[in-house]
């Protein structure tokens, strides 16, 4: 980031040799004396250990084991020299820090399955118990103020800031543990009618001190191959068909230890009678009705192949409740030791439809192509943020953040609306002065200087969730060439254009803004300089784009006369290829998890093209 905000005309360094920094700017450095005047290195092993045991004690009976061991370290330093720019600005006269990490993730899982023909019949049943335990603990130091930059973060201990109480010091660990007890039956009536059940009945640690630390989780589908009823024997246009249905609910436990008991932190030290004295302060109220979260899911699907499988695919509908959403409700204090609860509030709805088609447009003896495309939309909306014990007093919160200096969120989340609304002030035109006119509370323009910037001015000015999306993959081959080409897209979705609205400033004379600072407004009037950076609608973009993400062209040399080289193939190809959009950003694919979908980061790094040539050799 600083390397992009930076003046390309300030100096490097001062003549003395020292240095340039402009310190009194905010959050603006010289971004090669920060490579220069720090150090660090992070080191990190991953160990992971699987082993799987079955035996057959009896015909048709297979009882089974796995166990995994997963381990994560990681050690790492960093240090900044006297002459860095947090030294100059802060006074801390040499810094560094250390810390370490370490994660284990152990799982046994015990199952036996019985399986079993009788005839036109199959069934198979399983049963099984798992434990996974999980555990987590790093620890850090800190420390500045050194007599020298020799040591970097090797000598941590000879800065004066631990040896006053300035510098900080800590160390942490989590464990947590997950139980289940789990069961599935399959049955399959002369591969025309299908049928799985199952069920989970699991016990989360997350969830000690509430009520129901366990959540009963079931699941079954249906399915219905009807190609091969007698029926359908003469239409010999279908290869297969195949309807199915299913309904399931699985479960989330909270990420947070023990949320269902009250918990004391330990805070800062105060002073009383000669003393130091650390305080211990509440940090959460008891909640024993917290529980699962619970995804109910209903899906409905048809499977089918035609034309002597030419043409294949799936078209799948899917209704997915979430009951159980955690929410922070503001509580009074008193009674309440803390002024938040964190309860099982939310629920959220989504439904979509995802369509799947496989097909041959050509196959001949030298020449095949292969292509597939695939659908997806998906709608969703907010139900409930209450439920008997906790009401909301709004029907909506706020999310989303734009940072330093505009400091506003950036989205709003309304009870029976969909998520990812953009919620700001609405631009209509701009004054011959360059200041922005706006969309008043009552509908009518008003010029900047009038306009309140209250939260009731404010309007949904897009929405950061696509419509739908669209692949498109293909595969050819001709005799001993091979070419593939895959493409995707988003469409019918907005994007805040974090780089316009932060660099697009011509009040910033001291940063390297961008070259459309100064384009004309709607064809009008240069933004004025003593504009503010804001958020507004005029830095929402429409989204939509289309990728080709990569080409790869092939040959393969078969027939060779070698007996130690069985094959031989070289290709070349192409990654992040083209991108077809008018969002202009960096890249038109942003973030779009959680509740503030379609934020573009400021301080993005560009998306890399990557071109590759390579050979496969058989031996």
């Amino acid at each position: 980031r600083q390397a992009l905000i930076q003046n390309p005309t300030a100096p490097l360094q001062n003549p003395d040799g020292t240095w340039f920094q402009q310190t009194g700017i905010f959050n603006y450095d010289n971004p090669v004396a920060r490579l220069r005047e720090s150090d660090g290195k992070n080191n990190s092993q991953n160990t992971r250990i699987q082993t799987n045991l079955s035996y057959n004690p009896v015909e048709d009976l297979k009882l089974s084991a796995l166990f995994s061991y997963n381990q994560y370290n990681q050690n790492r330093g960093y240090s900044e020299t006297k002459n860095h720019v947090s030294a100059l600005r802060d006074g801390r006269n040499g810094y560094a820090s250390i810390g370490s990490v370490r994660s284990v993730d152990k799982l046994m899982e015990l199952t036996a399955q019985y399986s079993k023909n009788i005839n036109r019949h199959k069934m198979t049943l399983l049963g099984g118990y798992s434990y996974q335990d999980y555990s987590f603990s790093d620890s850090f130091m800190q420390n500045w103020d050194f007599p020298t930059d020799k040591f970097s973060y090797n000598n941590i201990g000879i800065g004066n800031a631990l040896r006053t109480g300035l510098a900080p010091i800590g160390s942490s660990k989590r464990e947590t543990n997950l139980i289940g007890f789990f069961a599935r039956a399959t049955y399959n009536f002369d591969d025309r009618y299908l049928l799985l059940a199952s069920i989970r009945h699991e016990g989360a640690s997350q969830l000690y001190g509430a009520k129901k630390p366990w959540g009963t989780f079931p699941a079954v589908s249906l399915g219905w191959r009807i190609s091969n009823e007698a029926f359908m024997k003469s239409l010999t246009i279908f290869d297969d068909l195949k309807l199915r249905a299913g309904y399931g609910v699985t479960g989330t436990q909270p990420n947070n230890l023990f949320l269902g008991v009250a918990i004391l932190n330990y805070q800062k030290f105060f002073y009383s009678n000669g003393k130091w004295i650390q305080t211990l302060v509440p940090a959460q109220n008891p909640n024993p009705d917290l529980r699962w979260e619970e995804k109910h899911e209903t899906n409905i699907g048809l499977d089918f192949a035609i034309l002597k499988n030419r043409i294949s695919g799936s078209i799948d509908f899917y209704n997915r409740r979430i009951n159980g959403l955690l929410y922070d409700f503001q509580v009074p204090s008193p009674p309440n030791l803390y002024t938040s609860t964190r309860a099982n509030v939310g629920i959220m709805e989504n439904r979509g439809l995802e369509v799947l088609v496989n097909f041959v447009p050509v196959q001949t003896s030298n020449f095949t192509w292969n292509s597939s495309i695939n659908y997806s939309t998906n709608t969703n909306k907010l139900v409930s943020l209450s439920n008997d014990i906790y009401k909301t007093t709004n029907n909506f919160f706020t999310t989303g953040g734009t940072g330093d200096p505009v400091q506003t969120f950036t989205h709003i989340v309304r009870i029976g609306d969909q998520i990812g609304d953009f919620y700001g002030f609405k631009v209509l035109d701009i004054s011959e002065h360059g200041k922005w006119i706006y969309e008043g509370r009552d509908g009518q323009p008003q010029n900047y200087d009038e306009f309140q910037h209250a939260f009731e001015d404010k309007r949904v000015l897009g929405n950061g969730l696509p419509k739908f999306y669209l692949n498109f993959n293909n595969n050819l081959q001709y005799k001993n060439f091979d070419l593939g080409v895959t493409m995707r897209g988003a469409f019918g979705y907005q994007i805040l254009n974090y780089q316009r609205m932060f660099f697009e400033s011509t009040g910033l004379q001291q940063y390297n803004t961008l070259k459309s600072s100064y384009d004309k407004v709607f064809d009008k009037a240069v933004l004025s300089s003593s504009m503010p950076q804001e958020f507004n609608s005029y830095y929402i973009e429409d989204g939509d784009f289309w990728k080709i993400d990569n080409i790869t062209l092939g040959y393969d040399f078969k027939k060779l006369k070698s007996k130690y080289i069985k094959s031989v193939r070289i290709y070349g190809s192409t990654l992040n290829t083209f991108t077809f959009t008018k969002y202009k950003g960096v890249d038109p694919e942003v973030d779009r998890l959680g509740l503030s979908p379609g934020n573009d980061s400021r301080d993005k790094y560009p998306m890399t093209r990557t071109f590759t040539l390579g050979l496969n050799l058989a031996l």
